[in-house]
C-alpha cells in the first residue's frame, strides 16, 4: 500500500506512536526474573487499552504451519526472531533480550524492534546491539524518493563490516500499510543503486539483524523461532518509516 491521503498518515503514524509507547512500557519491565510470557501480556494490555490491535497474535503467513500464538516475540540471547513467549522462559541476569512488536489502528499497521539488556550489559554485547542502532541510523539516511531498496541494503552492510559483525540474509524489512507485511522485501545486504525505486507514501519496516559469530540460522521445533547456529547472540532495532518528500519520517519514535 501507498499511503497518500492525509487521513492514511494520520492513522499509520497513530499507530507508530502507540507502538513505540508499547516498546518503551515492556521494555522497562525486562529484567532478571520476569518471564516472558509477563511481558507478552503487558505489551498486549497497553495496546488494547490504547485502542490498538495487536498485529502479530495469530497472524499466519504462508509459511508458517500454524498462526503466531503470542502478541510480542521476545528472543533472547541466540534466538534471532519470533521468540514465543512463555511461563516457563524466565529472563536471567545478563541476557540479550530483543523485543519485536507489531500492531494495528484503524486498520494501518505498524512495526519496530528493540534490543535491551536484564540487568548489567556486557561490553560485548552493548556493541552488539548498538551497531544495529547505528546500522537502522544510517539506512534511514539514505531513504529518499528516487533511492533505491539497494540503497539501504548497502547502509546496514557497510555498518556490520565496520564492526566485523554477520549479517542474517534470509531475515529483513518490509513494506506494510494496511498488512503487517507487504513487498518490497528489504534485505539487509546489498549493492546501492539496485532493487525497487522508494516514491513517496511508501511505508517500510527496516530492521538490520547481526549476529556476533556467523550468520547462520535455523529454524526450532516450535516452527516459529530462529537461533544462530554457532550459538552466538543476536541483536536486531526495527523503526516503520515513512518516504516523504523529504527524506524520512520515522513512525515509531
Amino acid at each position: 500500500m501507498i499511503a497518500k491521503t492525509k487521513e492514511e498518515i494520520q492513522n499509520l503514524a497513530r499507530a507508530g506512536k502507540v507502538l513505540a509507547e508499547a516498546l518503551r512500557h515492556v521494555a522497562a519491565l525486562v529484567k532478571p526474573g520476569v518471564t516472558t510470557a509477563a511481558l507478552d501480556l503487558a505489551a498486549e494490555q497497553f495496546i488494547l487499552d490504547a485502542g490498538c490491535v495487536p498485529a502479530f497474535l495469530h497472524y499466519k503467513p504462508d509459511s508458517a504451519s500454524y498462526p503466531f500464538p503470542a502478541v510480542l516475540c521476545v528472543s533472547i540471547n541466540d534466538e534471532v526472531v519470533h521468540g514465543i513467549p512463555s511461563e516457563g522462559r524466565v529472563i536471567q541476569e545478563g541476557d540479550l533480550v530483543m523485543l519485536d512488536l507489531g500492531l494495528s489502528y484503524k486498520g494501518y499497521f505498524s512495526d519496530a524492534a528493540i534490543t535491551v539488556f536484564a540487568g548489567e550489559a556486557d561490553a560485548a554485547g552493548k556493541k552488539l546491539a548498538d551497531a544495529t542502532k547505528e546500522a537502522l541510523a544510517a539506512a534511514i539516511q539514505v531513504v529518499k524518493p528516487g533511492a533505491r531498496i539497494g540503497d539501504i541494503s548497502a547502509a546496514i552492510e557497510a555498518v556490520a563490516k565496520k564492526y566485523s559483525f554477520a549479517v542474517v540474509e534470509e531475515l529483513g524489512g518490509h513494506s506494510l500499510g494496511r498488512t503487517p507485511h507487504e513487498k518490497p522485501f528489504v534485505p539487509n545486504v546489498g549493492k546501492a543503486g539496485k532493487g525497487e525505486v522508494l516514491v513517496e507514501g511508501l511505508v517500510l519496516a527496516i530492521e538490520p539483524i547481526f549476529t556476533e559469530g556467523k550468520a547462520d540460522i535455523e529454524l526450532d521445533p516450535d516452527e516459529w523461532t530462529y537461533r544462530t547456529v554457532d550459538g552466538s547472540r543476536s541483536a536486531e532495532t526495527e523503526h516503520t518509516i515513512l518516504v516523504t518528500k523529504d527524506g524520512a519520517e520515522i513512525l515509531t519514535t
